[in-house]
């Protein structure tokens, strides 16, 4: 019985395993033939001569063609150094860019970018230009990282895809780029974005209002400026009264600007509670939000299940129309800090330095974080507060008009330039208090048996 069994398991195995063969090769042809193949070269020259220049060029491009990157550049070298009043001179430049491009990796992209670097020095207005500029805009947009690691390689995308719009606004290359932008700032906005959500959450108010403000202020287009703009308003009505206004405000540009988001009505409600006008919707607004809409980003159920495996970030959620911002994201000083007097919000000045000869005010001049009277310019008011038993009665008015000439000419802060206390200072204010409580508590008769040596309570005095 074994042994018809043995034969039967022999002769369906060998009846299988050739058909498994003949499927396997039928597949690799297939997917040959499907385009898994190497992709041409880009920037080919079809032009049939015999020119030893054009030759090793041929040669050159056939071996990128094929992978030998090290040899297409030894070759383009050649041609380069041997032939430098070729005509195949900038499309060799170019090809040696071209090869570091596809060799990939770390190494090969940085060495990439350094090649298109030199070939836009030397030949800004070829056309070919243009689609470096490209390429190195490329090279950083395929090492973004995810919305919650190093942002580097996202800001350095973003400058190159600026550039790329700003020094050729007319290349075909313009409109790719112009969509690239967006999705690179939709990952930054979305970095954040979630910086900002976790200080909200934490009850850091003024952090997380700077946060939501730098980012609503400087990516509108993010897919999510509603909820940030609605956690802004949320963070500066926390903050007190004073920042009633631009809480406001938020609320506003939710009604204004995201007419079409889940927000709008309550914020239109939040501004009626302010007693504030609220406003209409922006048409131009309104357009932007429908057309986002009706034209989504469809994800695959693939890249769903296996989107986590992603390095990259998922940018499916970008605006399709709108401009991008054209400037580079800055640091702000959260609202709640004072400014100091007679100055205005931002700087527009220019910042010079220069060598000091001699002595300085830092020589001269008294530390003033010790306090006390400084060395020279303004008089030692410190003991004007004469005591009256010591003094006639004109010092005695001189005594009381100096403190009085003293905060006249220091400007003393008013109650909105105060800064907010900070919940490392809340949190040690409890504390206390929570320590003040507990030794306030009158002891119990039994502890006080405990204790036949404890002082007796003080009595106290009369007066």
């Amino acid at each position: 019985m074994a042994f018809y069994r043995n034969l039967f398991a022999r002769n369906r195995f060998a009846g299988v395993l050739p058909a498994v063969m003949a499927m396997t090769v039928v597949t690799a042809v297939a997917l040959s033939s499907c385009g898994l193949r190497r992709h041409p070269y880009d920037n080919p020259i079809t032009k049939d001569t015999k020119q030893p220049d054009k030759v090793l060029f041929d040669k050159s491009i056939n071996d990128i063609e094929h992978g030998r990157y090290e040899v297409a550049r030894i070759t383009l070298n050649t041609l380069i150094n041997t032939y430098d009043q070729s005509e195949f001179l900038a499309k060799a430049k170019l090809a040696i860019a071209d090869s570091w491009y596809r060799e990939g990796g770390s190494h090969g992209l940085a060495q990439a970018e350094i090649e298109y670097k030199d070939f836009i020095l030397f030949y800004p207005t070829m056309e070919e230009a243009a689609e470096a500029q490209h390429r190195v805009c490329m090279i950083h947009y395929k090492q973004m990282e995810k919305p919650d690691r190093d942002a580097q390689q996202e800001l350095r995308a973003e400058d190159e895809c600026r550039t790329l719009l700003t020094q050729f606004p007319n290349s075909k290359y313009a409109k790719e780029g112009e969509q690239r932008l967006r999705n690179i700032q939709e990952a930054i906005a979305e970095g954040e974005f979630r910086t900002g959500y976790f200080y909200y959450k934490k009850g850091s108010n003024p952090a997380a209002a700077n946060r939501f403000q730098r980012l609503v202020d400087q990516y509108p287009l993010y897919s999510r400026s509603d909820e940030a703009l609605w956690m802004l308003g949320d963070a500066y009505s926390r903050m007190g009264n004073r920042f009633r206004g631009k809480a406001g405000d938020a609320y506003a540009r939710i009604v204004k600007d995201y007419p079409l988001s889940g927000y709008a009505d309550d914020a239109a409600t939040k501004l009626k509670n302010l007693e504030l006008p609220v406003p209409k919707a922006d048409p131009a607004a309104l357009a932007r939000m429908q057309y986002d809409k009706d034209h989504p980003v469809h994800v695959g159920m693939l890249s769903k299940t296996l989107g986590f495996m992603k390095q990259g970030p998922d940018t499916s959620h970008a605006a399709q129309t709108g401009a991008p911002a054209m400037t580079s994201i800055q640091p702000t000083i959260p609202a709640s800090v004072p400014l100091p007097a007679g100055t205005v919000p931002g700087f527009s000045g220019d910042v010079t330095a220069s060598t000091v000869s001699g002595p300085s005010a830092l020589d001269t001049e008294k530390d003033a974080r010790l306090g006390g009277p400084p060395a020279s310019g303004a008089p030692d008011t410190s003991n004007a507060n004469v005591s009256g038993k010591n003094a006639s009665s004109g010092n005695t008015a001189q005594s009381t008009e100096a403190p009085q000439q003293a905060q006249g000419a220091a400007a003393p802060q008013t109650p909105q330039q105060e800064p907010l206390p900070t919940n490392h200072q809340l949190i040690q204010k409890k504390k206390k208090k929570a320590k003040k409580n507990s030794q306030d508590v009158v002891p119990s008769s039994a502890a006080k048996a405990a204790q036949p040596n404890a002082p007796a309570d003080p009595q106290p005095q009369s007066k």
